[in-house]
């Protein structure tokens, strides 16, 4: 009985100092829209169509030398398709996948002072993800989704892979397939 209850105090404080190291994602709003008239789940192959990188870093705040994010994004993308079903193809894919990811370090907010008790204007670097599926048949997107967050310079790189995975996640587990 001692073993036991020292076996669930143990995991108990490993579940609990593991929680409070968790990458902070509460700030990240996802959203998704899909083609109500095409059935997703109808695509088998994908292909990259593009990738996009909007960033406005004036001072260089931001950009991590240490991640690539687009080799980061195609990684998780491609996941979250092949665990759909979905499979990569060079020629001849039921849809195209692209993508853009922003950042805005000059982005302003208002917000409350707590000291002042007043609504101040304050930087709050955002970014944004879009993901979209596009039928090449027709050129129509069939399925978007986006995600936006803050942005902070101190993020560390493990930080900022969890907050992408997070995102990515997020939007295909929207996603109607």
């Amino acid at each position: 009985m001692k073993k036991l209850t020292m076996l669930l105090i143990a995991t108990g404080v490993v579940f609990l100092t593991s929680c409070t190291t968790m990458t902070p994602t509460k700030d990240i709003k996802i959203s998704t829209e899909s083609d109500p008239k095409v059935q997703l789940n109808g695509y088998k192959t994908f292909a990259w169509l593009a990738s996009a990188e909007v960033l406005y870093d004036p001072k260089g705040q931001w950009e991590p030398s240490n991640v690539d994010i687009d080799s980061e994004l195609e990684w998780l993308i491609g996941r979250e398709l092949r665990s759909k079903g979905l499979t990569q193809v060079g020629e001849n894919p039921d849809v195209m996948i692209a993508y853009m990811a922003g950042v805005d370090m000059a982005a302003k907010e208002i917000v409350k002072d707590s000291e002042q008790q007043l609504d101040v204007l304050k930087n709050v670097p955002k970014a944004a993800l879009v993901i979209v599926m596009i039928d090449p048949a027709t050129g129509n997107p069939v399925w978007g989704g986006v995600a936006v967050g803050d942005v902070s310079s101190d993020r560390s790189e493990a930080s900022i892979r969890n907050r992408l995975d997070y995102a990515v996640k997020g939007m295909f587990k929207q996603m109607k397939y």
